[in-house]
C-alpha cells in the first residue's frame, strides 16, 4: 500500500449522506396518467369478468337510444304521431350514428371539464401546504 492510501484509509468521513427520496404523491401527476378502473365508472354496470361483453352492448344500445331521444324531442317536438312517421322510415344505422355523435360530443365536453377541474385541484394542492395557513398582511 502506498502512503497516500494508508493515510486515506484512516480518515473517518462521518456518516454517509443519504439522498432524499422524492415522496410519491397519491395523486397522479397528470390527468391522462390516472389509472382506469371499470368497476368505478359512473352510470354504467360492468360485472367482473364480463366487462367487454357489456362494453359491446353499451356501444350498440346507448347511441341508438340517444338517437331516438334526439329524434323524439328535437325533430318531432315530442309529438308521438310525427315520431311514428319518422321512426318507421328511419334506418337503424342512421339513428345510431346520430346518437353516437351526440354521445361523443357530450363525452368530449365531460372529459374537458374533468381535466380542467383536475388541474385546478392539483394546482391548489401544490400551492397550499398542509398545516400552514396564509394570513393577509396589511
Amino acid at each position: 500500500m502506498d502512503p497516500i492510501e494508508e493515510v486515506g484509509s484512516k480518515i473517518n468521513y462521518g456518516t454517509p449522506l443519504k439522498k432524499k427520496k422524492k415522496i410519491k404523491s397519491s395523486r397522479p401527476a397528470g390527468y391522462m396518467q390516472q389509472p382506469v378502473d371499470l368497476q368505478k365508472t359512473p352510470f354504467l354496470f360492468f360485472p367482473p369478468g364480463k366487462e367487454m361483453l357489456f362494453m359491446g352492448i353499451y356501444f350498440v344500445t346507448l347511441p341508438y337510444i340517444a338517437g331516438l331521444l334526439f329524434i323524439f324531442f328535437y325533430i318531432s317536438d315530442a309529438n308521438a304521431k310525427t315520431f311514428g312517421d319518422i321512426s318507421v322510415d328511419s334506418n337503424f344505422f342512421l339513428v345510431w350514428a346520430l346518437g353516437y355523435e351526440i354521445l361523443a360530443a357530450v363525452i368530449v365536453l365531460w372529459i374537458i371539464k374533468n381535466a380542467i377541474s383536475f388541474s385546478v385541484k392539483n394546482h391548489q394542492a401544490q400551492t397550499t401546504r398542509p398545516g400552514r395557513r396564509h394570513k393577509k398582511r396589511r
